[in-house]
């Protein structure tokens, strides 16, 4: 019995093992597409939640990892601030959550399975539903993904941005939001991102080319 035991738990799968398959698939994606960025650990309102990985291209979409060893408490908090922010997104989660996120997440999330093919922890990821477009985003949210700097710097070139460059950042994007439509303010942030270079030193990021 415990060695059954033993290979039980040998084969739940883990966040590293899961982060490492799955960016072997998205970085296949980047070299066909070479407007396509990858972001780890892509900081949602000020850092309060972070996105396990962000492809950014025509939308933003948000990987979020829950292995067998994690537990689905911070869940319900992280899709509310995911929902605010991401075009897409996607569960990729081990077997032993499976049924339960599958109760707790929204209907146009995606769910990517996981299964350890062996004891070389070899993964298998079996797509199980296919993420729909987000259906109701919040500009402001959008906005935060923003540093206030490039947000001054984009009023700046709407010639929109006097008596605002000593106000507070929410103050700011308040300003982008009130001159921008939603769409309009959402192809704006996916540039910044996709080319943005001075990271934070423990955001790791990915260009198309590697």
């Amino acid at each position: 019995m415990d060695k059954i035991n033993k290979q039980k738990h040998f084969l739940l799968t883990n966040d590293k093992i899961i982060r490492s398959e799955l960016r072997k698939d998205l970085d296949r994606m980047c070299k066909k597409h070479v407007d396509t960025k990858i972001i780890e650990e892509l900081g949602i309102s000020h850092g309060l939640a972070r996105i396990d990985i962000a492809v950014v291209n025509g939308i933003i979409h948000g990987y979020e990892l829950k292995s067998d060893m994690d537990n689905l408490k911070r869940l319900p908090q992280q899709i509310i601030a995911y929902n605010a922010v991401l075009d897409k997104v996607t569960l990729v989660v081990g077997e032993a959550h499976l049924y339960q996120a599958i109760r707790i997440i929204p209907e146009w999330w995606g769910i990517t399975v996981t299964s350890p093919l062996s004891p070389n922890q070899n993964l298998n990821l079996i797509k199980i539903r296919k993420p729909e477009q987000n259906p109701n985003q919040n500009s402001q949210a959008i906005a935060m993904l923003l540093w206030r700097e490039e947000a001054l710097n984009i009023l700046e070139k709407m010639g929109k941005a006097k008596g605002l460059k000593s106000k507070n950042r929410k103050q700011i994007y308040e300003k982008l939001v009130e001159l921008l439509t939603q769409k309009e303010l959402k192809n704006i942030v996916r540039k910044q991102l996709h080319f943005r270079i001075n990271w934070r030193s423990d955001q790791r990021c990915i260009l198309n080319d590697g």
